[in-house]
């Protein structure tokens, strides 16, 4: 809409003509009438292999597509640490059916672009181009996901690119907390990082990215998206991946929560720590409720550059603490676990009044201290943060892929904000108490002088 205005104010303010405007032929202007594009729901297909074919007909003149794998970094080993970061960096390498040459120009002469992003979970390959391009730009998709050659010297020339990758997601200090968290709070598979220790750095081989990809690149731990694509065609495109290895490879292990604390001791005058306990995980019926329980406890600023002022933890601590402070509830969700908690940034000084105060919140609500205004106030947030989140097409095609991948379905918008409602007070109360109750996990760097360990949280 606002391209269209910026287009009718550059238009010439004489577009009248002495000339009687010619008559619309009638028959052209009936089958003009009748051609209407009609809304397409979601259409789901797993083929016989296990892959699981998705599409989401939006008639957009520019389509993205993506391909969904059971491949994050939970599914390392002790031998591999840092393969899925070093995977994620090498899509753009020589395949089987394409040199590396030809995938990066073939992508840039249709104007489209090859993204890689992964989690502990999952790598996501999606392609954005328009729409006429589809079959040239899918080609390259299925040989970067299917077929890559993992050529020793390709990969040897990605290392700088991952160490400065690393270099750069380690200079913000919220990194380093949340992969320290995840460290304290579980033992195996979880605790892996997304980043690529440093000790393995240049030591992960083709062999070792090869078997990797045999492992977990099977039909059956794959889902292929599309938006902006019909389903016929999409699913004409996944009879290729039938070629792909099938079954169901490495199955992983699942996450075993265990509690500690990692605390990393340097010069910063800021204090970053993270307190949490083992929380939902996704599609458990307690996962809504402890995601109300975010937004309740305040999941982040509601005023651009403004400041958390309704939040039930920056009042509790601005009534224990005169410094300046930051605190917002953390709340994660994997297949199989989950964890919740606070995530403050504070004076070294105040660090840990501020850590306690916020604790105190949490404890407040487990003991009943909400309101049903306050759970309704925090329903309208949950909602309009997940509504405000499906404006962007980059974000439905990750909700679509992550269910479809996860639950062979998908769950509509609709639907979800049902789930929402239907959530009562007691059970965010209760989620408070699960919190409360359970076994602490913590992460801190900073001046750490009066910072509690996780036995005095």
């Amino acid at each position: 809409m606002k391209a269209s205005l910026v287009a009718a104010r550059c238009l010439p303010k004489r577009l009248y003509s002495l000339k009687p405007a010619p008559k619309a032929d009638a028959s052209a202007a009936a089958q003009q009438k009748r051609i209407q594009l009609q809304p397409q729901d979601l259409e789901i297909t797993k083929l016989a292999n296990g892959l699981v074919i998705a599409s989401l007909e939006n008639y957009s003149p520019v389509s993205r597509i993506g391909v969904f794998v059971k491949a994050g970094s939970r599914y390392e080993t002790h031998d591999n640490l840092g393969t899925s970061h070093l995977l994620r960096l090498t899509s753009n390498l020589t395949t089987k059916g394409a040199s590396a040459f030809r995938i990066t120009r073939g992508l840039e002469a249709v104007g489209s672009s090859l993204s890689v992003t992964s989690t502990r979970e999952k790598m996501v390959y999606s392609v954005e181009c328009i729409r006429d391009y589809i079959d040239t730009v899918l080609e390259y998709l299925i040989n970067v996901t299917t077929a890559p050659e993992f050529r020793p010297w390709e990969v040897s020339e990605v290392i700088p690119h991952l160490r400065l990758d690393r270099a750069v997601a380690f200079q913000n200090p919220q990194v380093g907390i949340i992969e320290n968290l995840h460290a304290a709070a579980y033992r195996n598979s979880l605790a892996n990082s997304l980043f690529c220790p440093d000790y393995m750095v240049g030591k992960i081989t083709s062999e070792q990215l090869h078997h990797f990809v045999q492992s977990n690149f099977t039909s059956s731990r794959m889902a292929l998206v599309g938006l902006g694509v019909s389903h016929a065609d999409l699913k004409q495109v996944g009879e290729q991946f039938l070629n792909i290895r099938s079954g169901h490879g490495s199955p992983g292990e699942k996450a075993q929560y265990h509690g500690a604390g990692i605390r990393e001791q340097n010069g910063d005058s800021l204090v970053h720590a993270a307190v949490v306990a083992e929380g939902a995980a996704i599609g458990s019926p307690e996962a809504n409720a402890f995601s109300i329980l975010q937004h309740l406890l305040g999941a982040g600023p509601l005023i651009k550059r403004g400041t958390r002022v309704t939040s039930k933890l920056t009042q509790g601590i601005a009534k224990a603490s005169s410094q300046p402070f930051d605190v917002a509830a953390l709340n994660v969700n994997y297949s199989d676990s989950g964890l919740f908690g606070i995530y403050t940034i504070a004076q070294a000084s105040a660090a840990g009044e501020v850590i306690k105060a916020a604790l105190n919140e949490v404890k407040a609500i487990s003991q009943g201290g909400v309101t049903d205004a306050e759970v309704l106030r925090a329903k309208h947030q949950l909602k309009a943060a997940f509504l405000m989140s499906l404006e962007s097409s980059e974000s439905v095609l990750d909700e679509i892929g992550s269910q479809a991948l996860l639950f062979g379905t998908y769950t509509s918008p609709v639907a979800l904000l049902d789930k929402i409602d239907s959530v009562a007070t007691a059970d965010v109360v209760n989620a408070a108490k699960k919190f409360v109750n359970g076994k602490k996990s913590m992460a801190a760097s900073g001046n750490l002088a009066h910072t509690p360990f996780v036995d005095e949280v």
